[in-house]
């Protein structure tokens, strides 16, 4: 008979406990799920802030690539058109229609040791032209 008391004492006491721990429990859970959500809004940040930074990049590099573009097509340009390659293959040409020095000098606008150059450099490369090959034939 004395234990009959003590079972409903033990069982509010019990209830008691649990309801404490399930309201820490619940406490810790808010907690945890607070916790998360600023770690979420965080990385969220971060990404955006990352994603903006990359399109920036992109953008720049795209910019960079249409630079790169406009000065090859600037550098073909200058190359195509270099003066002193025209001249001197000009020159070239008019010492095998039978041009001389001064002619050279004054078509082509080189100097004196250039056109020199230019008219032995042609006239050797004619000679080789026509120089004749020696086979051995059995």
């Amino acid at each position: 008979m004395t234990l009959s008391y003590l079972v409903p004492l033990l069982s509010a006491l019990l209830l008691v406990c649990m309801s404490v721990y399930l309201l820490m429990l619940k406490r810790s859970m808010q907690k945890n799920m607070r916790d998360n959500e600023a770690l979420i809004n965080s990385f969220s940040t971060e990404v955006q802030g990352v994603s903006h930074g990359a399109m920036g990049v992109g953008r720049k590099v795209l910019n960079i690539e249409k630079q790169l573009l406009s000065l090859k097509n600037s550098f073909e340009e200058m190359k195509s058109n270099d003066p002193a390659k025209v001249s001197y293959s000009e020159a070239s040409r008019l010492v095998e229609l039978g041009a001389g020095v001064e002619d050279l000098m004054n078509t082509c606008g080189i100097s004196r040791p250039e056109a020199e150059l230019v008219s032995a450099l042609t006239e050797s490369k004619k000679k080789q032209e026509y120089v004749p090959v020696l086979t051995a034939e059995a």
